[in-house]
């Protein structure tokens, strides 16, 4: 495998943190992201982008973070104890779109890199990302569209990679203890090498590059839709099941609250207003019950 190339995988990110804050802003038009940087202690640091209370978005995190320590933590370690000991390199972006309108879905994206090194041992590396889509309200063409652009950025890189992390996402992003898919899935994939490190890193970059034409056509057809308290009710509630995942089961979140990271940055995907109720159901029949009934079933959008 051809040697990793950390600086490069850091400018990347960089500026596809440029170009993702820069799109938002664009759909926004009526705020725009402040921005924090921050200093680990232990190593490393990173910069964090948040908006809040715009017309469209009612909170969007970006946030691109370096840091490297002496160990891998056990978020890390738990399905790769080899790599205990050993020092670490971590960097990524990561980002969570809250909108403010209950028929824009919440977006979800992260990209990242690892590389972890031992005295006289090669280094182990590996990338890791992709991208999923929570409805609160679904519409099968917004659907279809997400995984096409999604399949699109796996193609070039075989055409059994797009099944592949699509079902490694449906099955990543479920809440066992609700029984329930987080939303409508899109691509998920980690400890990925396989294609040499250039190669890998392409696919990794073609990724990112897609998520803002996978979810931008989706926010300018719905932004404008009309709703009512019904509808952002609905959105709150679900929202819940949001914080639920990423507090309990995401990787990205035990990792950075274990390596000692910026807690703002790390909490940053949760929503503003959230809201749970004692075993609620939704009506039969209902707008609502349509989002279980055919929205959180993993199946094949684009066979539909």
């Amino acid at each position: 495998m051809n040697a990793p190339n950390v600086k490069a995988v850091s400018d990347y990110l960089l500026d596809l943190q440029d170009r993702i804050c820069g799109a938002l802003e664009t759909l926004d038009q009526e705020k725009s992201f402040r921005e924090d940087k921050w200093i680990r202690e232990e190593g490393g640091g990173g910069r964090s982008r948040v908006m809040e209370e715009g017309d469209v978005f009612e909170k969007a995190g970006i946030n691109f973070s370096h840091v490297h320590g002496r160990q891998l933590p056990a978020s890390a370690t738990a399905h790769r104890p080899e790599l205990a000991g050993r020092s670490f390199e971590a960097l990524g972006v990561s980002l969570v779109i809250h909108p403010r309108n209950p028929y824009v879905p919440t977006s979800h994206a992260n990209v990242r890199f690892f590389i972890a090194e031992k005295e006289n041992a090669e280094p182990v590396w590996w990338f890791g990302g992709g991208f999923d889509l929570t409805p609160y309200y679904g519409f099968e063409e917004d659907a279809m569209h997400w995984h096409s652009t999604a399949r699109q950025a796996c193609d070039p890189f075989g055409k059994s990679i797009y099944p592949r992390f699509k079902k490694w996402c449906d099955e990543y992003f479920f809440l066992k203890h609700r029984g329930e898919p987080r939303g409508i899935g899109g691509l998920f994939f980690d400890d990925f090498n396989e294609l040499g490190f250039e190669t890998s890193f392409a696919f990794m970059q073609s990724v990112g590059d897609h998520y803002i034409p996978a979810y931008t056509p989706i926010v300018e057809r719905r932004k404008d839709h009309p709703y009512a308290e019904r509808e952002r009710d609905f959105q709150m509630y679900r929202r819940g099941r949001y914080v639920e995942f990423n507090l309990v089961y995401d990787r990205g979140t035990l990792f950075g609250l274990q390596t000692g990271g910026r807690t703002e940055s790390i909490l940053m995907s949760l929503p503003p207003i959230v809201k749970w109720r004692y075993d609620w159901h939704p009506a039969e029949g209902s707008p609502e019950a349509e989002l279980y009934e055919k929205f959180l079933n993993p199946r094949d959008w684009l066979s539909t």
